[in-house]
């Protein structure tokens, strides 16, 4: 596969590699983490199973809409490829840092301009992707209840159903998040997606964010997710707030948001976020009245 690679990549630069160190890079996830380098430069190379070609294509288009939407350093996507038994994704490397209080308020203001942009009429993204390793359906919608409802919600509980955990009843639980957002009027914005603090970091005191799961929805979302898993530093909200103020109404609504990705942890990793979604159903079903 390496030398496959290699070829390829140097067809890609317009150069001869001649690669002299590569180092395998620890990870929590299925894929298999490289640094490649040679005397100038270095790259960043996932690797995974064959079958994984889509979810690498999916990242290397939202790597590319972000560059494209927003000031955010981004790593070029260089190559996607695959060998007989692999797939690959050669990104650009980035020397990446924790970043200073300066820095986590320029990420505020940075997001908060990125889901300013409001060119987009409907909700949803051009195509299909991935949150993690779970499909992210992204069909077009005129209104927002329908879409996370529909494709957000009740496609993660219908794939728990399939693994036979029910939860609860989808039609009404989908049925309830819809009433629950219809009176919200929001415009849609460009989300990373999967926005917690392992797919952020700055370079050269820029802010970066990699691994997304693009779509248009609402930026509530996008923000949700930053309390989720341990919430961003504090200047990060106060860029954002300074730059794009949250209406006061968002604390009704991040709980619903962030039940999404507790559901998607559910379907992946099973055991404690699926009693973590059940308390959560639970608790969303006795707040707004459904049994």
């Amino acid at each position: 596969m390496w030398n496959a690679l290699i070829t390829e990549l140097s067809k890609t630069l317009h150069c001869n590699l001649a690669i002299s160190n590569k180092i395998q890079l620890s990870n929590s996830g299925d894929d298999l983490l490289y640094k490649l380098s040679d005397d100038k430069q270095s790259f960043f190379v996932k690797v995974a199973s064959k079958d994984k070609l889509d979810n690498f294509e999916q990242e290397r288009i939202g790597l590319n809409t972000l560059t494209k939407e927003s000031t955010f350093y981004v790593a070029d996507s260089l190559l996607v490829g695959q060998s007989n038994e692999f797939a690959y994704h050669v990104i650009e490397w980035l020397d990446l840092d924790d970043g200073s209080e300066t820095d986590w308020y320029h990420f505020g203001v940075t997001l908060a301009e990125l889901h300013k942009k409001h060119q987009q009429q409907m909700f949803g993204f051009d195509l299909d992707n991935y949150i993690g390793l779970t499909a992210q359906p992204n069909e077009w919608h005129k209104k927002w209840d329908t879409f996370f409802a529909e494709q957000r919600i009740g496609f993660q509980l219908q794939l728990l159903a399939e693994k036979h955990v029910h939860l609860v009843d989808i039609d009404r639980f989908v049925d309830l998040i819809k009433q629950i957002l219809h009176t919200h009027h929001c415009q849609p914005s460009l989300l990373h997606g999967d926005l917690w603090r392992g797919n952020v970091g700055f370079c050269q005191h820029k802010p970066s964010v990699f691994d997304p799961a693009c779509y248009y929805g609402d930026r509530e979302a996008d923000i949700a997710m930053t309390e989720l898993f341990g919430k961003f530093h504090h200047d990060f909200y106060v860029g954002y707030q300074d730059t794009y103020p949250l209406p006061e109404t968002y604390q009704e609504r991040k709980h619903i948001y962030n039940l999404y990705h507790v559901l998607n942890h559910g379907n992946i990793f099973g055991n404690q976020y699926i009693e973590d979604a059940h308390m959560q159903v639970v608790k969303i079903q006795q707040q707004y009245g459904l049994d």
